[in-house]
């Protein structure tokens, strides 16, 4: 059983077993995602780096004061800044991704001019604001005020954020043991970015799944059916726990509510394909189900709708 053992301005841990304890972020505090470490015996490995330097930095200093043991390897699971903008707080250690998440992470979070990259942001956090301030709807407005404080929590660290790529590479499994135990690293593919890494622990049956999971979230979409391909694929493996990226500790049952999520959409985007309805009818007819309709992201379900029904169409 999962407690809580710690709170910090970023997240709070929770011990999921001896050993293994998940980071889950709080909301608009500079950590965005959630993170894993795991003691591997004599050495540990972190799941992720979190959104800001800031919070990579309690992250690895949590796990180093926790287990009195240093950190020997960081897993990048995908490009997204809220995973990887911690990376600088571990570039001693060996930081692991898939080739191409490394190629991504080197051409889309380069940091090329600082003060261009400043005015952009807060261009885009005065247009947050305006959309804050000009919605009715209570579920995108927070959706929206959260977006505003990460980024902004972003925007506070810009100055000292160095991007760090991984320096371990891998294409489809990698398997790291420890004197006490065994950690597996699968890419199936892409469905929330064009590569998607998650890893799973064989003996504890637990997986932390990056953006493959998450809660209550409308997760962008990058190929919705090896999105859709790759959760059947995980769920034929046998895990108890999964840890999501966004949101709070599951069990299998959340890959169900995404595998229901995921069909619903292709398959009503293939009637309306097969119907001639043009992409601006589909999206804007679109009856939202009701166990979608409290779910957050600034754009909601319509950029997913779009995604889907843009996909089907090019096949």
């Amino acid at each position: 059983m999962e407690c809580e053992i710690v709170e910090t301005d970023y997240f709070t841990l929770h011990a999921l077993c001896d050993g293994i304890f998940a980071a889950i972020a709080k909301p608009g505090q500079g950590a965005w995602s959630n993170a894993g470490i795991i003691d591997l015996g004599e050495e540990l490995l972190v799941f992720d780096s979190l959104s800001t330097p800031s919070a990579g930095r309690e992250l690895r200093r949590q796990a180093e004061s926790l287990t009195g043991k240093k950190v020997k390897y960081l897993i990048n699971s995908h490009y997204h800044g809220d995973h990887v903008f911690g990376n600088q707080e571990f570039s001693d250690t060996t930081i692991i991704s898939t080739y191409l998440t490394e190629k991504l992470c080197n051409e889309k979070n380069k940091v090329e001019d600082y003060e261009k990259e400043k005015k952009n942001m807060d261009h885009y956090l005065l247009q947050l604001k305006n959309q804050i301030d000009s919605t009715e709807d209570n579920i995108l407005k927070a959706s929206l005020i959260n977006q505003y404080q990460e980024m902004s929590k972003v925007l506070d660290d810009l100055s000292q954020l160095q991007i760090v790529l991984p320096s371990l590479l891998f294409e489809e499994k990698l398997t790291i043991s420890g004197a006490n135990r065994t950690v597996e690293l699968y890419c199936f593919g892409g469905g929330h970015s064009p590569s998607d890494t998650f890893m799973y622990l064989p003996k504890e049956k637990i997986a932390f799944m990056g953006d493959l999971a998450t809660e209550d979230l409308h997760v962008p979409i990058y190929n919705p059916e090896e999105f859709l391909t790759i959760l059947k694929r995980i769920k034929q493996i046998d895990i108890n726990i999964i840890v999501p990226g966004h949101g709070r500790v599951a069990t299998m049952t959340l890959c169900d509510t995404l595998i229901d999520y995921l069909s619903f959409m292709i398959q009503r985007a293939k009637e309306a394909l097969q119907n001639k309805m043009s992409l601006e009818d589909f999206v804007c007819e679109f009856d939202v189900s009701k166990e979608y309709k409290e779910w957050k992201g600034v754009n909601g379900i319509k950029a997913n709708l779009t995604t889907i029904y843009t996909c089907l169409h090019k096949s």
